[in-house]
């Protein structure tokens, strides 16, 4: 097996998961020209959480030579906040839930991006 998506290292010896997920607000940094900094328009952001997983660094090299750009990271380098695929007009994943920070008349900077690539296709 290859957990790509595998339990956070601080998660994997706790048997009572009950109040343990990575919860609230924690910040990103994001890399210049992906886009998820177009969508932004900002080099750090900050967004809610609320997971057990992340993406497992061991197969970080191997798909960013297959086309995955990890454009949001935490500062200290070890969590993969934002994955794209390079050369795709809005293929984006987030390990956060943007949905959190959305509101009816102020959508989420995602949401938005989402939208206007999706107007420039036709």
């Amino acid at each position: 097996p290859h957990p790509v998506i595998d339990l956070m290292l601080e998660q994997r010896e706790i048997s009572n998961m009950g109040g343990t997920m990575r919860l609230g607000l924690y910040p990103c940094v994001l890399q210049k020209g992906t886009i998820a900094q177009k969508a932004y328009n900002k080099k750090e952001i900050k967004e809610r959480h609320r997971h057990r997983f992340e993406f497992n660094n061991k197969y970080r090299k191997k798909f960013e030579e297959n086309g995955m750009v990890f454009s949001g990271i935490s500062p200290d380098n070890m969590l993969v906040e934002i994955a794209e695929l390079k050369d795709h007009p809005f293929m984006l994943s987030s390990q956060f839930h943007p949905e959190f920070l959305s509101r009816p008349m102020r959508p989420h900077p995602l949401f938005v991006g989402f939208l206007q690539s999706a107007k420039a296709q036709n």
